[in-house]
């Protein structure tokens, strides 16, 4: 029997701004967080991590649905054609700003809603700890002789750009495979099939905890303070920095009240001690915008990166 709209409306709302020791006569409702992103990619490490601290601060259930396919075309056209009921949101990342450019999705990111965002996630460039690659240095001598080759979460994402741009700045031309997402590369990279991989700490955190990965650089302005000897990669002559944006999005037409709630309830969430502890640990940024400045931002990032591949050459 399904729910009315009313009903989820309400049980969001309850949950976001009141926690979970509240009573209510209303039924519980799970509140269904999408991302493209395999399982152990950025975006999937992101909310499985975050669930746990969402629930036990402001109440409520909270799961992750790994939708994949399309570089985040079906994803979005998952959340775009749902009932905007507040029962089904998606974990924003440049990567649907690009595919809504670079191909023709049945729903592009204009479709979505933006919510809330959380945070700036720093990409990073790593090998594997035994590699013969010890800096980027060797990484980008290797491409030089033809046979680099390097690796990027999926098709149409930043780090898809990041590793264009540094393919351009250095002036070398690598072979670049792409994944449905950053797990799927990291496991190439361990095996030795990829010189090099750009991501987020956090998807890599475990394997580097692990003393399985070598940090080469931080594609940022500012070095990582759990990681003050790896520089980046501007400190290694080349002028590029990038910021990756991680929020929340939902169909168009979602409750104002529903968007009022989640404005009411990142910040909580942010301040609580155990999960600043681990973004903080995973060198996640905080970086809370309320929905009317995300919808400002969200226009101005696409603009920009559609400027940005146009004058690239990569769209007309």
């Amino acid at each position: 029997m399904r729910v009315c709209r009313r009903t989820v409306v309400l049980w969001l709302v309850s949950a976001l701004t009141v926690g979970c020791g509240a009573a209510t006569t209303e039924p519980r409702r799970v509140v269904t967080l999408v991302t493209h992103s395999s399982p152990g990619g950025g975006s999937d490490v992101f909310l499985r991590e975050m669930i746990p601290h969402l629930t036990r601060v402001i109440g409520g259930t909270f799961i992750v649905q790994n939708i994949q396919g399309g570089s985040g075309a079906k994803a979005m056209a998952a959340v775009a054609h749902a009932r905007p009921e507040g029962a089904l949101f998606y974990a924003t990342t440049p990567t649907f700003i690009y595919t809504s450019l670079l191909s023709d999705p049945s729903a592009r990111y204009t479709d979505l809603e933006p919510v809330v965002n959380l945070f700036f996630d720093p990409e990073v460039l790593y090998t594997a700890a035994d590699s013969t690659f010890a800096t980027l240095a060797d990484v980008l001598a290797h491409a030089r002789t033809g046979r680099g080759r390097w690796g990027a979460a999926n098709p149409a994402s930043l780090e898809r750009q990041v590793m264009e741009r540094l393919k351009q700045a250095a002036g070398v031309s690598p072979a670049i495979t792409t994944f449905e997402g950053g797990g799927d590369m990291l496991i190439n990279v361990l095996n030795h099939t990829l010189d090099m991989g750009v991501g987020e700490l956090q998807e890599i955190r475990a394997q580097l905890d692990a003393g399985r990965l070598r940090l080469l650089g931080v594609v940022g302005d500012d070095r990582l303070p759990q990681f003050p000897d790896v520089p980046t990669v501007k400190e290694q002559g080349i002028d590029l920095a990038v910021r990756k944006f991680r929020g929340l999005a939902g169909p168009k037409g979602l409750p104002a009240d529903v968007i009022a709630a989640w404005e009411a309830a990142i910040p909580k969430l942010l301040d609580d001690p155990a999960y600043r502890k681990l973004y903080t640990d995973n060198s996640l940024q905080p970086g809370f915008m309320p929905h009317a400045e995300y919808v400002t931002f969200m226009r101005e990032f696409g603009a920009e990166t559609e400027a940005f591949l146009k004058q690239s050459g990569v769209i007309q």
